[in-house]
């Protein structure tokens, strides 16, 4: 276990130099409030808080990181994130695959600068359609792997959109 704080201070002191900050595969089930302490005075570019066993992100996260470009929230056990994360105004490329989403969250179509959104592989059933046609900065939705009820990927598939839209093909079912 100390071994791990050890990582987390080494990583963050890494990031004071080139403001990345890598907290991948560091067991974190949450942000540490000395991570915040540590990255007070630096404004990050990119976070990749990858392969932990985070089940939520504080509120505080978008407030404290607000300048972050690049967020890799993969590999967790993410089932939504905060409201406060349409504040995030610079953020373009937001990774939530491998989560446990089971659906897309709406704040991410208030992010206005977001033009990458990976949600591959979580749980995801359902999408508010009409959301995800109002956000014009959009390049890639990726939405392969997740279990999209029957109707909504119907109504996916007849979207016409001005970004790419990644969805899996539909399998039939075994009943």
């Amino acid at each position: 276990m100390a071994h791990l704080v050890v990582r987390v201070i080494e990583r963050c002191e890494e990031a004071n130099e080139s403001a990345h900050l890598d907290l991948s595969s560091c067991e974190l089930m949450q942000i540490p409030d000395a991570v915040y302490h540590l990255m007070r005075n630096t404004e990050l570019v990119t976070c990749n808080l990858s392969g932990n066993v985070l089940k939520s992100v504080s509120p505080k996260f978008s407030q404290k990181f607000s300048t972050i470009t690049d967020l890799n929230l993969s590999h967790n056990k993410l089932s939504r994130l905060p409201e406060e994360f349409a504040s995030l105004s610079a953020l373009t490329k937001l990774n939530i695959s491998n989560n446990s989403f089971i659906v897309l969250p709406q704040v991410v179509f208030k992010l206005q600068s977001l033009a990458s959104l990976d949600a591959q592989n979580n749980a995801i059933l359902e999408i508010d359609t009409d959301e995800a046609i109002t956000s014009d900065n959009l390049a890639l939705v990726d939405l392969r792997n997740n279990p999209l009820s029957r109707n909504c990927r119907r109504k996916l598939q007849n979207f016409k959109t001005p970004f790419l839209l990644e969805i899996s093909k539909e399998m039939d079912d075994d009943w």
